[in-house]
């Protein structure tokens, strides 16, 4: 039975240029980095060769990309680092309701600091308005934390206002942007946008597990969250994960065109809406103004773990939603005003280059025979 993969945002399969890198650092190039000898050299190389790669892709300096163990880590470091480095200018920090957990959980963790956190919510879309950010920002603002895309929806956030805003009215602020599910796929260049910190993932690209980045704006002051060594102008110290980082960096190197792929995969995208648009019970939840990377809909009546396993039991793997939530209730689609009935039918389907026309002929067919056959309990 061939298998048909399509949970592309929980993570990639990794691509033969990443996986020959990180194989080569581990059995060939795997001095310690930090080793003045000349197979720690070698590793150094290896990594600053990745390092440029990613600062490449948003055209940034190599020096403003610290690599982390993941997107998760990235996000962490930049809200309680930021936090940290700037409370006393104030307590302010701004979010959205819509964020990652790993952004929404870190910003409940500084509310119970004493920081005030301020959740802007999203419309039907999923879009946060300009104006409840303008509003929301003051002079004792010193952090605002806005994804790029959403990882349950694709709702792509105005991000490319949003930096002129914060640094008009609260100079000192530092913006952070969760690139994690738009690395790769959007032409997003953090300098031009105001954008100070911004996280990213190597797993999203088809890069192995265990790497991401941190861009940091030069300039830009964060406390560092980890101690105990040199390594990465000990913002993020101890033995970097260099096999990881060089598979990140070889699987950036592998990225197709950026504009001919997006058309590709919004070909598919469309292909599944209209496919979708003809079977009964079934809403769509990502409006079509979403990243094409992503497409939620809800077959009502039949759960959502009833629908996975039953797609899994024939080869087919879609999710829920955030693989992080495990199965929780989404607070995104709670946000954006979906019923209680469509939250817990929702299904995200997530795409990749590796994905076609043929893969979402299979998938429907059997959304068509579930529809049919699966007893409704919502």
């Amino acid at each position: 039975m061939r298998e048909v993969y399509l949970d592309n945002s929980a993570t990639t399969r990794v691509c033969e240029e990443a996986a020959q890198k990180a194989l080569e650092v581990m059995t060939e190039k795997y001095g310690n980095p930090s080793s003045l000898h000349s197979k720690g050299i070698e590793a150094q190389h290896e990594l600053e060769a990745a390092r440029k790669a990613c600062a490449d892709m948003l055209s940034a300096d190599s020096g403003e990309i610290y690599f982390t163990s993941g997107g998760t880590e990235s996000n962490n470091t930049a809200l309680f680092g930021a936090a940290r480095a700037l409370k006393r200018r104030g307590n302010r920090i701004i979010t959205t309701a819509v964020e990652h957990s790993s952004v929404i959980e870190a910003a409940a963790e500084l509310e119970k600091n004493g920081f005030e956190v301020i959740y802007l919510e999203p419309d039907k879309s999923g879009r946060i308005n300009i104006d409840d950010l303008k509003k929301a920002v003051n002079d004792k603002t010193i952090l605002v934390s806005i994804m790029a895309v959403n990882n349950e929806t694709g709702a792509v956030q105005p991000i490319e206002n949003a930096g002129r805003i914060i640094h008009r009215a609260a100079p000192d602020a530092l913006f952070h942007v969760d690139f994690v599910q738009g690395f790769g796929k959007l032409p997003l260049k953090p300098k031009k946008l105001g954008i100070d910190l911004l996280s990213a993932s190597s797993h999203k690209i088809h890069g192995p597990k265990g790497a991401g980045i941190l861009y940091i704006r030069k300039g830009a002051r964060i406390i560092p969250l980890h101690y105990g060594g040199e390594q990465q102008k000990k913002l993020r110290p101890g033995t970097e994960p260099v096999a990881a980082a060089c598979g990140m960096g070889a699987a950036v190197k592998a990225l197709p065109d950026m504009q001919s792929e997006n058309a590709y995969i919004k070909d598919i995208n469309m292909y599944l809406r209209e496919k979708l648009s003809g079977i009964k019970n079934i809403t769509i939840n990502s409006g079509e103004e979403c990243l094409p990377y992503i497409l939620n809909f809800s077959a009502v009546g039949i759960r959502s773990e009833t629908m996975l396993h039953y797609l899994e039991e024939r080869n087919i793997f879609v999710s829920s939603g955030s693989a992080c939530a495990k199965g929780k209730k989404s607070h995104v689609l709670k946000a954006m005003g979906l019923t209680d009935k469509q939250s817990d039918s929702a299904v995200r389907v997530s795409f990749s280059r590796f994905n076609s026309r043929e893969d979402i002929d299979i998938l429907v067919n059997e959304i068509i025979n579930a529809n049919n056959t699966l007893a409704r309990s919502v």
